[in-house]
């Protein structure tokens, strides 16, 4: 047993989900007429140019891909929650699936239902989201089922990357502390918070043989962990927009909150 394993801290669990902790993305893909699909995901990774999708096999946007594989991946930011939320039961499909009966309902433009504006990309078909200080425009290269038979894994070559330039650093550099992701961590939001270092600049001092410097019997541990999404005061209530001071929305003309 090492110090950073002390005895009676851990238990055997089974966790219904195993979202430690994944950026919340906007998928928007292209229906058979021509419309746009918009839904919210968190399973994700990149390696790479190449993005690895985890999707609902009775989703409309695998259904999408399947025939259009074409895709815009927008992260959303803290302030946009609301939004992704607002559409988080909502179905493409025109006959809800069995496994989202009574869950989910029916709503063929997701973009309205969420308060967000579609925006012309420029490689593919789909449309990004404008709100999104981040977007990737992507061509699916292969899907591949997975093994329980619920989803599939969608594999993505992203064509061209779109950042708002108040998040861009030293050319093609994305600025982690001007631009944040919202994180789905156990079915909680939450923003990032204090930056620890860059990679590679962990103190010469630490403790190599735990791995840590801080006292473990120290931690006070809480059923969920990290900073919240902080920009929440920032929202419109009414329309789920970002106020730019303490003005009326600029979407909504809405007051703001007392």
């Amino acid at each position: 047993m090492t110090p950073a394993e002390p005895v009676g801290t851990h238990r055997v669990v089974r966790p219904p989900i195993l979202y430690a902790g994944t950026p919340v993305i906007l998928l928007s893909s292209l229906n058979a007429d021509g419309s746009p699909n918009l839904a919210p995901a968190s399973s994700y990774w990149a390696l790479g140019q190449m993005l690895a999708l985890g999707l609902e096999t009775e989703g409309q946007t695998l259904a999408n891909l399947q025939e259009r594989p074409q895709l815009a991946v927008s992260f959303p930011s803290p302030p946009l929650w609301p939004a992704v939320e607002r559409i988080a039961e909502l179905t493409g499909r025109t006959e809800v699936p069995a496994a989202k009966a009574g869950r989910y309902t029916h709503r063929a433009d997701k973009f309205a239902a969420a308060g967000l504006t579609p925006q012309a990309s420029d490689l593919v078909g789909p449309p990004r989201v404008a709100e999104c200080l981040l977007q990737l425009e992507a061509e699916v290269r292969r899907i591949t089922p997975g093994v329980t038979g619920e989803y599939a894994i969608a594999e993505a070559e992203v064509v061209r990357v779109h950042a708002d330039r108040r998040i861009v650093a030293d050319g093609d550099h994305i600025d982690p502390l001007a631009w944040q992701p919202i994180v789905y961590s156990f079915r909680h939001y939450f923003g990032i918070g204090e930056p620890l270092g860059p990679r590679g600049g962990a103190p010469a001092d630490a403790d190599a043989e735990s791995g840590s410097d801080f006292d473990v019997d120290a931690w006070e541990l809480r059923e969920i962990g990290g900073d919240p999404a902080c920009w929440l005061g920032s929202v419109c209530p009414e329309c789920g927009a970002m106020r730019d001071g303490d003005g009326p929305c600029p979407r909504c003309d809405a007051d703001p909150p007392d």
